[in-house]
């Protein structure tokens, strides 16, 4: 059996939608891409939602229209990808790290406090795996220090905190649709606000810092004239992009459904395999099970590395989320060091990403599992 790590769950309707846009001939930011705005905006409980080519886009101008820059401080998790930290470096500002709760792995949100300074502006929660961070206690110290939330929820289309969706909770949040996500386009991405003039400035400096967009000077009403209000960026949706995303919010409860049976499925099979860490999963949130991560038991004697090959060997792709962002080249010659976040490290150190989509079947999931279980039990101390 051949079982690749993650695969898009597209089929003949996104494929249609794509070929219906292609002959409209309108290919970039156009009214498919307000429509998926206006559906996503409804579908997230925000009254704002702006379509971009990339979460990182969004996490990028969250920060830059909340007005973070030079000599600020915002506060993020090690556990990430890369692009969390990067959009702090690239507004001037520095990236301030707290280390994981070991059960959740997301930021401990009991540590921020202490990481808090005269020259902190915000808040990057980072909701792992598709698993809520603890929002509530948050807010509460943005409240009280004055900062901003921007949630990078990457992972998160259809999480929700206390039965509030993601993309409904923080000031800023940014989603994206990359084509291992729950919801895929390819690439792009969606920032979602609460605020409509935080949401204006993100909208505008998505397309060069101009007044006007492509739709809106072409199209039959619209007129050739625009002003550019500062040096924005081109991080603009594409109507092809759109495309897939509308056919792929209209399916999202189904692809969930699966996501759900079959992290299911892994956490039933894995419940007595004392030598593995199954995910956190609480009745209280609902998990968006973008992500299904084991961590091995110190009494599983084999590398995780070792593990992987073994997995490998029997088929089944993996990956590893995350190397933290502090053991990277170029944070470490920015001095940080990861040994500073020993739950982030000793979470890496273990973590294996199995697969987890909607393309699966119930056979390939079961075979999975018994593979994990088999390979541990053979290397039981």
């Amino acid at each position: 059996m051949n079982i690749p790590y993650a695969l898009p769950y597209i089929g003949d309707e996104e494929i249609q939608q794509v070929i219906n846009t292609m002959k409209s001939y309108w290919l970039t930011r156009g009214p498919l891409t307000s429509e998926f705005e206006e559906k996503f905006s409804a579908f997230a409980g925000s009254p704002h939602a702006i379509g971009l080519n990339s979460c990182t886009a969004g996490l990028h101008l969250a920060q830059l229209a909340v007005g973070i820059g030079p000599g600020d401080e915002v506060i993020t998790t090690p556990y990430t990808f890369a692009a969390t930290a990067n959009t702090i470096i690239h507004t001037g500002a520095k990236p301030v790290f707290v280390d994981i709760d070991p059960m959740t792995m997301n930021i401990d949100a009991k540590l921020v406090e202490q990481a808090i300074t005269p020259r902190t502006k915000a808040l990057i929660p980072v909701h792992f795996a598709g698993f809520p961070c603890e929002m509530e206690e948050l807010i509460e110290l943005a409240n009280r220090y004055r900062l901003k939330i921007i949630e990078d929820a990457a992972h998160a289309v259809y999480s929700q905190y206390k039965n509030r969706p993601v993309g409904s909770i923080g000031d800023i949040t940014c989603f994206s649709f990359y084509t291992t996500k729950n919801l895929a386009t390819g690439e792009g991405g969606m920032v979602t606000a609460s605020d409509e003039e935080v949401a204006e400035r993100i909208r505008v400096m998505s397309l060069h810092g101009m007044n006007k967009n492509a739709w809106k000077r072409y199209s039959e009403k619209g007129s050739w004239y625009y002003e550019v209000n500062f040096a924005g960026y081109k991080y603009n949706m594409t109507d092809i992009q759109a495309a897939i995303g509308l056919v792929q919010l209209r399916k999202l409860d189904q692809m969930q459904a699966l996501r759900q049976t079959y992290a299911s499925i892994y956490q039933k099979a894995f419940a007595s395999c004392d030598a593995l860490i199954t995910p956190y999963d609480s009745k209280e949130h609902r998990h968006a099970w973008h992500l299904y991560v084991i961590r091995l038991q110190d009494h599983v004697n084999i590398s995780r590395n070792e593990f992987i090959v073994k997995l490998t060997e029997a088929g089944i792709g993996t990956s590893v989320h995350f190397i933290p962002v502090t053991s990277h080249p170029y944070y470490q010659q920015l001095g940080y060091r990861t040994e500073l976040y020993p739950a982030a490290k000793e979470a890496y150190e273990r973590a294996i990403s199995l697969p987890l989509y909607p393309g699966m079947t119930e056979e390939q999931v079961h075979y999975v599992a018994e593979q994990v279980i088999s390979i541990a039990n053979q290397y039981r101390k």
